[in-house]
């Protein structure tokens, strides 16, 4: 059966949208209206809550949702990548019991992939998933976790066969987070903040009903997992603008985001903020200084690289493409440009680089942004292990 218009599908969903949103209804009443219409997740399967249109499609649908400012489904973080592993890879029983939860927002979970040793070689996780009498006991480390301080459930690659090679002997496993052999630690770090934690696994058990596709086949599952992160910064920022409206299902969503941002208002940095680089180089005179010109085009030239990549990336994906490398190779460019940044606005404001708090330049983000170059080495290597890995990308 051939997809239906973009024309007929915006008037489809503009005209039932005048008829159901309400801003006054609860989050997850109006939610579980979106979700039982089809419309909260028009991408997914007809048989799990969706309509079985293209991702194109989707992102015009989400249009019609934004002229309105209607409140969509819970798709941000960690919970986007939770629901698309589980359409490409979970049992009926798996999508069943989360997917719902997961789009209404009652669910929080986190990725359990990075490891102390093992940052930079995902495949040489040594987190270890034993299967004893009929359950998987786990035992172990992550680290550099997001949202485990306030997550249910878990994302877990774990080994299950020390003998095969790594990507081979890893397993993929939904874990609940709140049991007593789990234990959240967050990790201070050196700009001030704890917006990452580390997750010590003591005998925790996991059913085996929560295994996610079958043995050793950890690698390819997680593999979809990570190629599908950057979707939930783009719905993040989107819910963030629908929030200053008045009505109960904007304030609890509010509500929603500022619990999950609360670690990360320094996020913005990450990303190096190129958007100040001319401002703040005017401002102290550097502009003037050839070098300092030259490194700001070389990073205005990265900064374009990363965007053609991502639309690279979007491109493939549109065209229904199989996932490939361009998701690593973005993060690839990605990262380089956050590191680059690091070094444009330390040469531009020199020691004051530095300073933190209100009296320092731009009230201390250029030390968070200086910040970045301790933290974002285990992102490139992560990024690069995807593209290399054989036959799984």
């Amino acid at each position: 059966m051939s997809e239906p218009s973009e024309r007929e599908v915006r008037a489809e969903v503009s005209a039932w949208l005048a008829e159901n949103w309400d801003p006054d209804l609860g989050l997850v009443e109006w939610r579980g209206k979106l979700i039982d219409s089809g419309w909260g997740a028009p991408t997914f399967p007809l048989e799990w809550y969706g309509k079985g249109y293209s991702d194109p499609m989707g992102r015009a649908i989400d249009d019609e949702f934004e002229k309105i400012g209607a409140v969509t489904v819970a798709r941000v973080g960690i919970r986007n990548l939770a629901a698309a592993t589980l359409i490409a890879h979970g049992s009926d029983l798996q999508k069943e019991k989360f997917l719902r939860r997961i789009l209404t927002g009652e669910d929080t979970w986190c990725q359990l992939f990075s490891e102390p040793g093992s940052g930079s070689d995902l495949a040489g996780a040594s987190t270890r998933a034993d299967f004893k009498g009929n359950q998987w006991i786990v035992n172990g480390q992550k680290v550099w976790t997001t949202s485990a301080h306030h997550a249910n459930w878990g994302l877990l690659l774990a080994r299950t066969d020390w003998d095969a090679p790594k990507h081979k002997g890893l397993s993929y496993f939904i874990i609940d987070i709140e049991q007593e052999g789990v234990t959240v630690q967050p990790l201070k770090q050196m700009n001030g903040h704890a917006s990452f934690n580390q997750v010590f696994f003591t005998d925790a058990i996991v059913e085996p009903e929560m295994q996610i596709s079958e043995l050793g086949n950890g690698w390819a599952v997680a593999t979809t997992t990570l190629m599908h992160e950057r979707r939930g910064a783009d719905g993040l920022r989107k819910q963030t603008a629908k929030t200053l409206k008045p009505g109960r299902c904007y304030a609890e969503e509010a509500t929603e985001i500022e619990v999950q941002q609360a670690p990360y208002i320094w996020y913005p940095q990450r990303h190096g903020r190129v958007d100040l680089i001319l401002a703040r180089a005017r401002e102290t005179g550097k502009i003037n200084d050839p070098a300092v010109r030259q490194e700001i085009a070389r990073l205005f030239i990265l900064d374009k690289s990363a965007e053609f990549m991502a639309r690279r990336a979007r491109a493939a994906q549109d065209s229904g493409k199989p996932q490939g490398p361009e998701g690593s190779l973005g993060k690839l460019c990605t990262t380089r440009r956050s590191r680059m940044c690091a070094i444009v606005h330390t040469m531009i404001s020199n020691t004051d680089a530095m300073l933190t708090g209100h009296d320092s330049p731009m009230d201390g983000v250029i030390a968070e942004i200086g910040h970045l170059d301790s933290n974002r080495g285990d992102k490139v290597l992560d990024a690069a292990g995807l593209v290399v890995a054989p036959g799984f990308v």
